[in-house]
């Protein structure tokens, strides 16, 4: 009986892993098509805005019982883990094929590594420092390697992908300071608050520091953009958090995190399908990178 019940986790816990690879590889196609119309900021504001006003019913209930450290540290986890990448990947997006950016997105378990050694005193082993060389070069090479050209031109640097970077190392950041600050809140409470917190910012922004309202009523294919955009916060944050803490659940972090490997894939097949030109370079170094993250990150 006790295999019978082991086997369901296992093919229950395998198919919601599929499940959450196909939302979040499917979130880069989504910045895209919201990018025909709106603006990177307007993309992140409500991307932002629909994450957060989803998850209200999880956050309101709980906002009385925090302590003021409390507020102060899911706030910093609202602006680093949600806020300031949602803005990035879409500014990436603007010269950064979808395809590309997902894989670039897999860093972001070596820089959880990178950031605990720099800030928490974690420690690098040598598996560690070997995958993040490898993955190094991978991500040299998507970075000289430009759609527009058949050879690397090392003088010809794709810098929108440090933006990719940077969303990465944010969330690198934001994984550390809940393992160490916050380990006495539940995770979907974290990601719900902490989203609540930066609502007002998003919310702001968007209503009265942009064009946003004006292009929604107005713009060819404005409320579609802004449909697209919606559907990304709601099952990229709100849905895709929901499936990741019942796959935690049902089966053992260390699988969980293997959706890692599995986000490239489904970027990389909806760039494909949507025409975006890939280079062999291109998949040298999305191969790198993976091989990279896969060997610094595997157990013993």
């Amino acid at each position: 009986m006790q295999d019978t019940s082991s086997s369901k986790e296992s093919l229950q816990g395998w198919g919601l892993l599929i499940l959450l690879a196909l939302i979040w590889g499917s979130s880069f196609i989504l910045i895209k098509r919201g990018l025909l119309v709106y603006s990177p900021g307007e993309v992140g504001g409500l991307r932002i805005l629909a994450a957060a006003v989803v998850l209200l019913p999880f956050s309101l209930p709980k906002l009385k019982n925090l302590s003021l450290k409390d507020w102060k540290n899911l706030f910093v986890i609202g602006l680093v883990g949600s806020f300031f990448p949602a803005f990035l990947f879409a500014k990436a997006q603007t010269q950064l094929n979808s395809s590309l950016t997902g894989v670039l997105n897999a860093l972001t378990p070596m820089f959880v590594i990178i950031m605990g050694a720099i800030f928490f005193k974690a420690r690098i082993t040598q598996r560690n420092a070997i995958g993040l060389m490898i993955a190094f070069i991978g991500v040299t090479l998507l970075i000289l390697v430009k759609p527009g050209s058949n050879l690397m031109d090392l003088g010809d640097i794709n810098s929108y992908a440090f933006y990719v970077l940077l969303a990465t190392i944010c969330y690198g950041l934001n994984l550390n300071l809940i393992k160490y600050f916050l380990v006495n809140i539940k995770p979907l409470d974290i990601t719900s608050i902490s989203l609540a917190l930066v609502l007002p910012f998003a919310a702001g922004y968007l209503l009265m520091g942009t064009d946003f309202s004006f292009k929604l009523i107005h713009a060819e294919g404005g409320l579609r953009a802004a449909g697209f955009i919606v559907l990304l916060g709601v099952m990229g944050t709100a849905i895709a958090l929901i499936l990741f803490n019942k796959i935690v659940k049902v089966t053992t972090p260390v699988f969980a995190s293997s959706v890692t490997y599995l986000i490239p894939i489904v970027a990389i097949m909806w760039g494909i399908f949507d025409g975006e030109r890939i280079l062999f370079g291109h998949y040298v170094g999305m191969a790198a990178i993976v091989f990279g993250v896969w060997l610094g990150n595997r157990k013993r």
